[in-house]
């Protein structure tokens, strides 16, 4: 009796990588006297995750290190900062900033697949790029 082969099952794989940054803001087009358009700070956490296929000789999808790498510029651009003064983040909601950070962000072997911004332990957005 021949062995039984198993089918060959298609992996996908994604890694992510969470950085942090300190920063103050506030929303300038809430309701006057909603507390956000006050200026505030947050210990942010921003989570990329990458997708793409493993790579055969180094056996990884991207280099932890080449994450941090992408994530330095912007790091040197947010961190400490008023973030309404950065270039693209005049209005930095959550979700402004997601989405943001998702378009500094490209690397040759792998997609862009999801970043997720918590500017608390309780509140976080993710954005993940539209299907089509």
């Amino acid at each position: 009796m021949e062995p039984v082969s198993k089918p060959k099952v298609s992996l996908v794989t994604e890694i992510s990588r969470e950085f942090t940054f300190e920063a103050a803001h506030f929303l300038p087009n809430v309701p006057p006297g909603h507390k956000c358009s006050r200026v505030h700070g947050h210990s942010y956490r921003v989570e990329v995750t990458v997708r793409g296929p493993v790579d055969p000789h180094y056996g990884w999808v991207v280099d932890f290190a080449t994450l941090t790498e992408a994530w330095q510029a912007m790091h040197a651009q947010l961190d400490h900062r008023l973030l309404n003064d950065v270039p693209g983040l005049e209005n930095p909601t959550s979700e402004l900033l997601a989405a943001w950070v998702f378009g500094k962000l490209s690397f040759p072997t792998a997609k862009v697949v999801k970043i997720r911004v918590a500017e608390t332990c309780t509140s976080q957005c993710v954005v993940y790029p539209e299907e089509g």
